[in-house]
């Protein structure tokens, strides 16, 4: 029994997956810090006031506190451009300036001039309308 526990720790997959969480876990307080402290003060600097929650609107007696809803929803755009613009945008330019200068891949289908369809290089007839293929 702790024959396969031992063995499915030691996988690979398992050691890169806890790996992932915790780096996930540290990269997550430096993004929310970046947001809380640096995003959002600019905000307030622009707009006057960086924190929504007071907002409130009331029908037939309930109350709707929506402000709570609106720095929730301000907070996860702002991560998500903090994450886009400093993360995904450098890595796509890096894994484009790895990648230049090699060649593309041949192509292994082909478009069928009847239906447009994409079929496999090799293909004498199209598998969607039979059309012959030259």
């Amino acid at each position: 029994m702790l024959q396969g526990f031992k063995k499915f720790v030691m996988r690979g997959n398992v050691i890169d997956l806890a790996v992932a969480v915790v780096m996930g876990g540290a990269f997550g307080a430096v993004v929310t810090a970046l947001v809380k402290d640096l995003l959002t003060p600019i905000i307030a600097a622009v707009v006057g006031k960086p924190d929504f929650s007071g907002i409130v609107f009331t029908i037939n007696g309930s109350k709707f506190p929506i402000g709570d809803f609106l720095n929730a929803a301000v907070g996860f755009v702002l991560i998500s451009l903090a994450v886009y613009f400093f993360v995904v945008a450098p890595m796509n330019a890096l894994t484009a300036r790895l990648h230049r200068g090699e060649a593309p891949p041949d192509p292994t289908t082909k478009k069928c001039p009847e239906c447009l369809s994409e079929v496999p290089i090799a293909a004498r007839r199209c598998a969607f309308c039979t059309s012959t293929l030259a």
